[in-house]
């Protein structure tokens, strides 16, 4: 299954928001904040690491199993462009 991205980049700056508003509440100490930014922040990497590795394997997989297709509209485009451009001559 692939990861859904946009929740998870809604939810970190959610959790941003919650932090500063935290901090501006004098809750959370500076040096809290950026080891909390910081864990955050290796989330959402975690999450985009994750729906690029799914994208990846599924674009793969589409490939290896449509490759005849893809072959044939490539030699067709190629052909059709070498046609345009005999008939430009």
């Amino acid at each position: 299954m692939i990861p859904d991205l946009i929740d998870a980049t809604t939810d970190y700056w959610k959790k941003l928001d919650e932090l500063e508003a935290a901090y501006q509440r004098d809750e959370v100490s500076l040096s809290e904040v950026d080891a909390r930014v910081q864990e955050l922040m290796t989330d959402l990497g975690r999450s985009r690491r994750k729906a690029l590795t799914a994208f990846w394997a599924s674009f793969r997989y589409t490939v290896r199993q449509q490759w005849e297709a893809i072959a044939g509209v490539a030699c067709i485009a190629t052909l059709t462009c070498v046609w345009l451009s005999l008939l430009q001559s």
